[in-house]
């Protein structure tokens, strides 16, 4: 029988990696609380994703983190105005803060809003050599005004792997929102609050785990070969 073939000729070596597990375990962590940023998608005066996103942050607050919420109200379509937009850059700002984030969404017409995509639309996967989005947290949460459903969640899973976030298994889906909540705008106590607490307190312990070697869990080898690549592009131009 011929010998298995376990070469790899294929490879870049000079790009080419083992994993090296203390990178995965620092000496040294970071000691502040987890930074989480909170996203929801209708800018309507009794918003209930805008309700569900506020007590998930009391939550958050309660597992000791530090939150914030931005407010999606005059938001710009995507590519209607010029990044310099104060919306705009307030988001990115926030983005960049964060290691976490909460997405929560009503759903309209069996997906998300167009408010919660257009957000998500104006973060970049780069922002110079800063990558606004990659290895950090993310949970995702929807709101229903009938049944339960998960399609906007769904949405907003393969969102989260476009924008290179470690989405947490776990996920809230609320739905008949307007019967969650009392006149006083506090969501009831429910198996639907206890859910959203589930997720909290997953999303902490999952930004606890990765925040500090987050930049080592995304280093990838296609890329170094591209930057490797883009370097020697630029090195050989400049002999010329």
């Amino acid at each position: 029988m011929a010998e298995s073939d376990e070469t790899t000729p294929q490879l870049d070596e000079t790009c080419f990696r083992l994993v090296e597990p203390e990178r995965l375990f620092p000496a040294t962590l970071a000691d502040h609380p987890p930074r989480i940023l909170l996203l929801y998608g209708s800018v309507r005066s009794r918003s209930f994703s805008r309700l569900v996103t506020e007590e998930a942050a009391r939550i958050l607050r309660r597992f000791g983190a530090e939150t914030r919420t931005f407010n999606p109200s005059g938001v710009p379509l995507p590519d209607d105005a010029d990044t310099s937009h104060p919306k705009v850059q307030e988001l990115r700002e926030l983005v960049t803060w964060a290691e976490g984030m909460v997405w929560c969404s009503p759903e309209r017409h069996g997906a998300m809003t167009g408010i919660m995509k257009a957000q998500i639309d104006w973060i970049p996967l780069s922002l110079g050599a800063v990558r606004p989005t990659q290895g950090k947290t993310l949970a995702v949460m929807q709101v229903s005004g009938g049944s339960q459903s998960f399609n906007a969640v769904n949405q907003l899973r393969i969102l989260g792997r476009w924008m290179r976030l470690i989405t947490i298994p776990n996920q809230s889906s609320v739905p008949k929102a307007f019967t969650e909540f009392d006149e006083n705008d506090r969501m009831k106590p429910s198996a639907y609050y206890d859910r959203i607490v589930d997720v909290m307190e997953e999303l902490v312990k999952f930004t606890l785990l990765t925040r500090d070697r987050a930049d080592y869990l995304v280093d990838r080898y296609s890329e170094r070969k591209e930057s490797a690549e883009a370097l020697s592009a630029r090195v050989n131009q400049r002999s010329i």
